[in-house]
């Protein structure tokens, strides 16, 4: 696990700290083992700013800087499992790297983990992170996210972490038959986290909860 790796922090990032986080995560309905196992290893005080650090195993966004944030544990948590019900999961597109958090979670569960993010800033700090955490199935993008990566399509998965108004086509199409993307849709007043899976005819949309995130946006800065 990557918390071996001389990551495993104190005092209010501690293991018991975050063994805390786990308990509060099952209350909630997670209860998926390998979810809440990679949860309980990855050090997301590494994830944020080091002012922040004492907050990490908090179940609550906090910003990243930009504009942007790393997302609440429970959604992060959510939307992993909901991903993996659809099997087999080998090669998943993230769009929106962040802080790169989702991703670290992701990639201990799935074979490739493919993360593209529009900020250069970012994208470039979380690959830092990457490298500094060995994980070595994951290859980050500075691109437009609602574009998607059509040189690696198809995928068997896809997960984005900021709010488009609609369901974009184009990831839908980078999706194999079967396939799911989870994504929150909606405008800054109201959006709902939904699941798509690529069917023959088109694709079929399931309503998982009421969420907030940032709005996703085109080009690249």
């Amino acid at each position: 696990m990557i918390a071996s790796s001389g990551h495993s922090g104190i005092g209010m990032t501690s293991q018991r700290t975050r063994d805390r986080l786990i308990d509060r995560l099952k209350e909630q309905g997670i209860h998926n083992p390998a979810v809440l196992s990679v949860m309980r290893s990855t050090p997301r005080h590494l994830f944020i700013e080091e002012a922040l650090a004492h907050r990490a195993y908090e179940d609550t966004a906090l910003p990243i800087g930009l504009g942007q944030t790393i997302s609440q544990p429970y959604i992060v948590a959510r939307m992993t499992e909901a991903l993996l019900e659809t099997s087999p999961m080998e090669k998943v597109l993230e769009v929106g790297t962040g802080s790169g958090y989702q991703a670290a979670v992701l990639a201990p569960l799935v074979k490739r983990v493919y993360t593209v993010e529009r900020i250069k800033a970012l994208q470039k700090q979380a690959a830092s992170r990457f490298r500094s955490l060995r994980l070595r199935n994951i290859r980050a993008y500075h691109r437009d996210g609602g574009m998607g990566l059509p040189e690696h399509a198809p995928f068997d998965g896809i997960i984005v972490t900021a709010a488009p108004e609609g369901i974009p086509k184009a990831l839908v199409s980078q999706l194999r038959i079967g396939g799911v993307i989870i994504m929150p849709i909606g405008d800054k007043d109201e959006q709902i986290l939904i699941k798509v899976t690529r069917t023959q005819e088109g694709y079929d949309k399931e309503f998982l909860e009421r969420v907030i995130f940032v709005p996703l946006l085109g080009g690249i800065s």
